[in-house]
């Protein structure tokens, strides 16, 4: 790391990618027999994962090995780990000590214990025997060795904990609020090891079956030349604004973030390059650093890759792919949209210099770049047309056809190339730096886009799997490595075109080493968070965390977020995000939706884990630990503790838009029509440049103190506008609960009647309370209409008291929870039923109306301040 303070050192290139590799693919990198080795069994690791993910994966693979995939994936990852991490800091980085290579046989052997066992264990209904658990015992150790080697001590010492729980959950010194009966050896070894429940879980089975791929797919499209392309382009359009380098940062790291998962890795490679223009500007070292933390993790938040945390969504929430990237989309856009004003506020508050003496429009550049992400988004929409016309031409050939139309394209772009000079890496410390211009370099790299077309058409417009959208985008990289140096030399006159290809293969088998190399840490993270997720489900402590959270905040919904943000932090501080968003989302989610609807609000699982996820990315961010900082840090040379305070203060619009999403679903594009994301999308960006302009302290001038206030409760207008259209007029109206079937009768089919439910817990037999939402059928009469729901209701003298509801009804899982056998009787303590509201987007006009006083306020201070003495 680079030392901090006044007389902080910047890191040199090698040491940088030093740094890189010792937290995200291993500083381990021995030369000669050994070193090939290993850089054998990580390039098996990739083709065995692209096998996997092939179409014809039932014909290249034995089924055994297929079913046995997470084993093989975890076996991989930890012979790897223990080859490529050094176990401390004064172990050997160019060699492997013969310990290291029995840990690492011993742990992929006991990975791969299922597999080689697996008639046993499947006889046995998988429960462990007396050899099993000792061998499952042993590789939870490994495992957690290895997983401290790679992601460091935090995660092994966090599972230790769970698992330590497991055991000794009954003993005196645990707590009383969480104590549990406790669990044999055997038992806990069949549910961790042996099971899907634990290691080989949920978690491990996405990394193996997605996030593979699109770590590999990121490494191999880095490795063609995109990364670079990307970030000339940025550079390219906005550089000579003023503050151009970082304004590029923030488009660059965007881009980058696209296919690539790790903050810091998504730093240096960006880092490198527009830190020191930044300085150039007149950015602090701690200024330019916090500006590429911002942009990087940011871009962890953005689809399609999200880092693993979008594969898991899907699984851990029950929606389609497509669903979660599109909740994801606007969030991320408008949090990108604020940085860059955020850097330009910096530009302005600073009077910063541009960069170069080309005259360039910020209307024009502005434009041009919508123009061009318009025009992607466009082109990837209509190939589906001509892809149908080619389906209904040849029906039995069309895979083929349209395969050599992606060559045929490919190839023509790739001349377009050869036109011009291949782009090289600059020195942004030559004093002669001259920016790329865009009309000059944007030839170079459009085939770069091909891949990126063919992901997001499969994803998007065919809608397969996140694994095989990623393994057709993967073959295409394939074809790109292997042939775009040979065939740039063909273009250019046909010269050396045979070393060209020995080239491109070289390029090909390093990007499918750095894939592998790169997936290291998440599959063991995501194993070793198995491990918590299974301590869960065995114990229960989910229902004990939700009462103790419930106990610490006080029924209050706010207060509960606070809390799961601030765990999240915490935990972040050491754990990678895709084991943080794991392990928090594991232990609060179902917490949050829980209170939630105890409050009376409903919030949608997505919005939660989405809440947890914005939060781990965070802890990349936040001293003392954040580690993205403290890369930015050795690339500037600036203090790191400093660096993370400016870098989380630039990212609050990060912190504050999991709060909005929670209470305006809207945001996440839940149940909204085409024209109301369009409006939502445009007044949440209206809202985070206003925010924005509130927290930096600089709209159009200086602000005073009250115009930042203002600025603020402008932007929690635009964000929530129900909050204060409920003041006016509430959305609903009270009624006894007795009237229940004439409210049902009343109401038009698809509307929402709340009921506030109280009655004994099933488990603690104390008073618990619930909001349940009941939508109305399309059946006639108000009593067809009740039965549908399922509810028993019965007016016992005013009261509403309910029997157990009808099994398999929408309402008998919202009500488990309830014992309806008990002295207390389960009742309906509240009817809420919708009234006629005006719209609430009518808040956006004096909310429209104060940012405009306060902007013709400003327009006038500011004239005065220019006029001359």
């Amino acid at each position: 790391m680079a030392r901090t303070g006044g007389g902080g050192r910047a890191l040199s290139e090698q040491e940088l990618q030093q740094l890189v590799a010792a937290s995200d693919s291993g500083a381990r990198n021995p030369a000669g027999a050994v070193g090939l080795f290993l850089a054998a069994v990580a390039l098996c690791w990739s083709l065995f994962q692209v096998a996997l993910a092939s179409p014809m994966a039932n014909v290249i693979l034995p089924s055994a090995i297929i079913n046995n995939s997470r084993q093989i994936h975890l076996a991989f990852a930890i012979f790897l780990a223990f080859c490529a991490y050094p176990a401390l800091k004064s172990s050997p980085r160019r060699s492997i000590p013969v310990q290291d290579w029995i840990l690492a046989g011993l742990g992929a052997f006991i990975a791969l214990y299922g597999y080689f066992f697996y008639d046993k264990i499947v006889r046995s209904g998988g429960l462990a025997d007396d050899t099993d658990k000792w061998f499952a015992l042993a590789g939870l150790v490994l495992l957690f060795e290895a997983a401290r080697r790679a992601l460091g001590p935090a995660m092994a010492v966090i599972a230790t904990i769970f698992l330590l729980y497991v055991f000794f959950g009954s003993a005196n010194w645990v707590p009383d609020v969480i104590q549990w009966k406790g669990a044999s050896l055997q038992k806990a070894m069949s549910h961790m090891w042996i099971t899907a429940e634990g290691v080989f879980g949920i978690a491990l089975g996405v990394s193996a079956r997605f996030v593979f791929l699109f770590v590999l797919f990121g490494a191999l499209l880095d490795k063609a030349g995109a990364g670079n392309y990307f970030i000339k382009m940025a550079f390219g359009a906005l550089g000579h604004l003023r503050g151009g380098p970082a304004k590029a940062a923030v488009v660059g790291s965007a881009a980058t973030g696209l296919i690539s998962g790790s903050s810091i890795a998504n730093v240096v490679t960006t880092g490198t390059f527009t830190i020191p223009l930044m300085k150039r500007v007149g950015f602090t070292p701690e200024r330019a650093g916090a500006v590429e933390v911002a942009s990087s993790v940011n871009g962890q938040i953005m689809p399609p890759v999200m880092g693993a945390a979008a594969f898991l969504m899907v699984e851990y929430v029950g929606i389609s792919y497509v669903e979660v990237i599109t909740h994801a989309f606007l969030p991320a856009m408008i949090s990108y949209i604020a940085l860059v004003y955020i850097v330009h506020l910096e530009a302005v508050k600073r009077n910063m210099p541009a960069l170069g003496d080309r005259v360039v429009s910020l209307g024009r550049t502005v434009g041009g770049m919508f123009a061009f992400f318009a025009g992607f988004a466009a082109l990837c929409y209509l190939v589906q047309y001509p892809v149908g016309w080619v389906v209904a031409l040849v029906p039995d050939g069309a895979g083929w056809v349209l395969a050599a139309l992606v060559f045929l394209a490919y190839v023509a772009l790739l001349a377009l190339a050869a036109t011009v000079p291949d782009l090289e890496p600059d020195d942004p410390n030559s004093g002669d730096l001259r920016l790329p211009v865009v009309s000059e370099i944007y030839k170079s790299g459009l085939h770069f886009l091909l891949p990126i077309i063919v992901l997001v058409y499969f994803l998007m417009i065919e809608q397969k799997s996140p694994g095989l959208s990623a393994f057709w985008a993967t073959m295409l990289l394939f074809a790109i490595l292997l042939t775009q140096r040979p065939l740039k030399a063909l273009f250019r006159g046909g010269r050396a075109m045979g070393p060209a290809f020995v080239q491109g293969f070289g390029d090909l088998v390093s990007g499918l080493i750095a894939g592998a190399r790169n997936m290291i840490g998440i599959a063991l993270a995501t194993a070793t968070a198995g491990v918590i997720v299974g301590t869960v489900t065995l114990t229960g402590i989910g229902q004990v965390m939700a009462d103790l959270v419930e106990f610490v905040s006080g029924g209050n919904l706010i207060l509960m977020l606070v809390f799961v943000g601030l765990l999240s932090l915490i935990l972040g501080m050491g754990l990678p995000t895709t084991a943080n968003y794991i392990v928090v989302s594991s232990l609060m989610a179902g917490v949050v939706v829980q209170l939630g609807a105890q409050s009376g609000l409903i919030v949608p699982l997505i919005a939660v884990h989405l809440f947890v996820f914005y939060f781990g990315i965070m802890a990349d961010v936040t001293p003392p630990v954040g580690l993205a900082s403290f890369a930015a840090a050795a690339v500037s040379g600036g203090d790191a503790i400093r660096t993370g305070f400016t870098a989380f203060f630039y990212s609050l619009r990060t912190v504050a838009l999991p709060f909005f999403f929670i209470f305006n679903t809207d945001l996440l594009l839940i149940d909204v029509t085409w024209t109301q994301g369009i409006l939502v999308f445009i007044v949440a960006t209206v809202a985070i440049l206003v925010f924005t302009a509130g927290t930096m302290g600089w709209f159009i001038t200086r602000n005073r103190l009250y115009e930042s206030a203002a600025l603020i409760a402008i932007a929690f207008a635009l964000f929530r506008p129900d909050y204060f259209m409920n003041r006016v007029q509430p959305p609903f109206a009270d009624l006894p609960p007795a009237q229940l079937e004439q409210a049902l009768d009343e109401a038009a089919p698809g509307d929402q009647i709340r009921l506030r439910v109280l009655g004994p817990d099933f488990n603690t037999f104390a008073p618990r309370e619930t909001s349940l939402v009941v939508t109305v059928g399309d059946q006639a009469g108000g009593a067809a209409r009740l039965a549908a729901t399922g509810l028993l209701p019965e007016d016992r003298g005013g009261r509403m008291v309910l029997d157990e509801p009808m099994f398999g009804t929408p309402v008998a899982g919202a009500l488990r929870a309830f014992d309806f056998y008990g002295d207390e009787p389960v009742e309906i303590t509240a009817l809420r039923v919708p009234q006629p509201q005006p719209p609430k987007e009518l808040i956006y006009l004096p909310a429209l109306l104060l940012l405009g006083l306060v902007a013709w306020a400003q327009l006038g201070r500011a004239r005065r301040q220019e006029a001359p003495a």
